[in-house]
Order: structure tokens, then sequence, then C-alpha cells
């Protein structure tokens, strides 16, 4: 059986769809910027920037909504929307209908804003739908409502690599037989003054306030920390045979998917990669390709000091020679790190750049790592072989040790 992959929906710090999103991406536009608002000030917080929305979802979405969803579902639901209608809205018997939708944290902003309530207005102010609202299969379970889905409702929680999970269980879901349709993908609502308070006080973030737009720079010598984005990217998965039968049109496939954990460190990556290559090279296997099918990556590289560099040498040490061969994006140079959202938001990236045949740029770098033997793309994009299938890697990496890759090829 064949898994192909017929929508596709965003919404992001470079646009509000799919369309904006990439053409932005494809322009080396950086979707950072300070914040609006007083936190620094009030509570000392020593971030300023972040990656967040180019379109609110209460621009999009109707009142009611926005009132009893956590930003994270409301994020979900656009993405979710556009990669529906992209699909042709299928037709499909709701018992074979599944969705697989991950959030890292959760609905944080509900959490901490119901905590607010109890502190200031009393336990009994507390919203009714605070713990629906909060908890991390809220997204999934709207969509599964938005939709129908019936043939199961999943939200993998994976840290960082959560919506790149997401989007391999739903095509496990459909390769075992369970479900024709699957919605996968991640999202993550977590601009929050506590989020950016934890992540800097672990020394994860880039502390470049005078320069948000230039902040996230992965694999130069002066990279200094992630940025913190927010963000969904959701894709419609299809058995190969239902897509046809419908006359869907066919973005691309997913060839493979290898899962491993480090096992070594909460929070710091294995120091050798190990398990960062052995998920690259499970995905691989499972898609019967070897390193030199591969003409495309789409690094997790975060702009960490540590963790770029281990993910480089990992790419390095499994595509050999090969390596001087392969295009390698960074986008969250661009997007920063939508945490749950990024690996699904980074596979719509992967898909589009075999759709177009155009690996999207890496912005930032002015001094590349000398330890970097890849070939990066800086600045401007560049062309994927104009002809024959190809194949391309999306890395997502997550607290916990948890290491995912996802193979995808073209249609």
């Amino acid at each position: 059986m064949n898994v192909v992959i017929t929508g596709l929906g965003a919404t992001t710090p470079l646009g509000g769809d799919v369309p904006s999103t990439w053409e932005a991406a494809l322009a080396g536009k950086s979707g950072v910027r300070t914040l609006d608002n007083d936190w620094a000030e009030k509570y000392g917080v020593p971030v300023t920037f972040a990656g967040q929305l180019a379109v609110r979802p209460e621009d999009v979405l109707a009142r009611p909504e926005i009132k009893r969803m956590d930003p994270s579902a409301q994020m979900a639901i656009v993405a979710t929307r556009e990669a529906w209608a992209d699909a042709g809205m299928p037709e499909v018997d709701p018992e074979r209908l599944g969705s697989v939708v991950s959030s890292g944290i959760g609905g944080v902003w509900t959490l901490l804003t119901a905590w607010d309530t109890v502190k200031e207005r009393g336990a009994a102010r507390v919203l009714p739908l605070t713990v629906p609202m909060l908890m991390p299969n809220s997204p999934t379970a709207y969509v599964s409502l938005e939709l129908g889905a019936r043939a199961g409702a999943h939200a993998p929680v994976s840290a960082c690599a959560s919506g790149a999970e997401a989007i391999g269980m739903g095509y496990e879901m459909i390769m075992s037989g369970r479900a024709d349709v699957v919605v996968a993908g991640g999202t993550e609502a977590a601009i929050h003054p506590l989020p950016i308070s934890a992540f800097a006080a672990m020394q994860a973030l880039s502390k470049r306030n005078d320069d948000p737009a230039g902040a996230s720079r992965p694999y130069d010598v002066s990279r200094d920390g992630f940025v913190l984005g927010e963000g969904a990217g959701v894709v419609v998965l299809e058995s190969e045979e239902f897509a046809k039968a419908r006359g869907a049109r066919i973005y691309g496939r997913v060839l493979g998917l290898g899962m491993t954990a480090d096992a070594h460190h909460i929070a710091a990556p294995e120091p050798n990669g190990a398990g960062q290559t052995r998920a690259m090279q499970l995905a691989l296997e499972r898609a019967g390709l070897t390193p030199r099918d591969v003409s495309h990556v789409n690094a997790h590289a975060t702009s960490t000091p540590v963790g770029d560099m281990i993910e480089a040498r990992g790419i390095r040490g499994l595509l050999g020679a090969h390596a001087d061969e392969v295009l390698l994006s960074a986008t969250k140079s661009m997007t920063g790190h939508l945490l749950g959202g990024a690996g699904a938001v980074e596979s719509v990236f992967t898909i589009k750049a075999l759709e177009t045949r155009t690996a999207p740029p890496t912005i930032n770098v002015t001094e590349p790592d000398p330890e970097l033997q890849v070939d990066l793309v800086r600045d401007t994009p560049r062309a994927l072989p104009s002809t024959g299938d190809l194949a391309a890697i999306n890395n997502s990496f997550g607290f916990g040790g948890h290491n995912v890759a996802l193979v995808f090829g073209t249609a």
C-alpha cells in the first residue's frame, strides 16, 4: 500500500495559509519580530521577540469558536480547514477517517489564564470549558469533531517532534488498514511569558533582542539559541488507491518513517547523534531507498550551538560522499521554532520543495560553522533535479530524546 498527500494547510509566522507561507519562505523573509507587550518591563522576561502568527485566528474564525478553543486548537482548525478544502473535501466513510494532530505543550494559555483567574477572582469564575481547552488532545479532538472522523483521534506528544510523529502515525494508520484518509499535523501556541522565561532559563533561546529577524541563524558560528514561534501545519493523507479512485490531485507520497529514542538526557541530544542517524536510516529502509536516492533534507536545525552540529554530522555520516549532492534547508531561520507544530509545518515545506523541485533558503547564515559539511541552501532558493523521482528527508527531534525522520517522495 502507498500513502499519498492530497491536501496542505498551515498558519505560520510567514503567512496565514500555505501559498503565502511558501511564497515568503522562497523570498527568504523572516517572520520574527519584537513582541508588542510589556512582559519584559512587568515580569523581567529576558527575551522580547518571537515568531508570531502573520494572521491571527480571531481574524479567521467565528467568535464562538475562539471562546471555546485554546489558541493551539484555533490554529489547528485554521490549518485543517485549508488542508481539507485543498484536498477537495473528500467523501469518506467517517469510520475510515482519522485525525492525528499533536501539540508539544498543549493549552498553556488556557491553563495559565485559568490559574490567574483563580488567584485574582476566585475559583467560581473559572470557565466550565477550561479542561477541554487545556488538554493536549484538544486540537485533534476538535479536528475530529469538525470532520466527523471516527477511525481514531490521536495526539502523540513528543515535544518538538510531535508534529512529525503525528504525520508518521497517520501514515501508519493507513498502512495498517485502519483508515483510508487521515488528517495529520501539529500545532503550538506557547508565546507566553512563562514558556519564554522557562526556555530562557535553560539557555535555550537566542537573546538578540536588538535583531529579532536575524536571531534564528542555524549553522552560523554566532548562533546562540532558538527563537520561539507559533503556528500549525496539517496534511491530508490518503491511501493511493482511495485518492486515485476519487480523482484527487496528489502532491507527493509518504515513503518512510523512522522513530528512535536517545535514552540519554531529558533535554540534551545524545552527543554522537546516534539516535538521530538511526531514525533517518530506518526511514530510508522502510522507504526501500538508499542515501543516494535523497536529494533534499529539511533539517531540524534550531539554531542552538550544540544541537545543530550533532544533526549536521549525522546527516553527513548517513549520506557520505553523496552529501555534496544533497541540498540542506533550515527553515526555522525564517519561522522560528514552532515546537509541536514545527515538524508538521516543515513537512509542508518539504512536500512543497518536492512538488516545485525547489529547496527553500536558510537565512541569517553569514559565516557557516566550519564543521558543516553539507550543501546548505543560503539566502536564495536552489533548484532540485528537474526530472525523475525525488526523495527528501524531514527531521524533527524533541526534548526527552525523541527522534523522528520522515521520507517524502514526488508524486
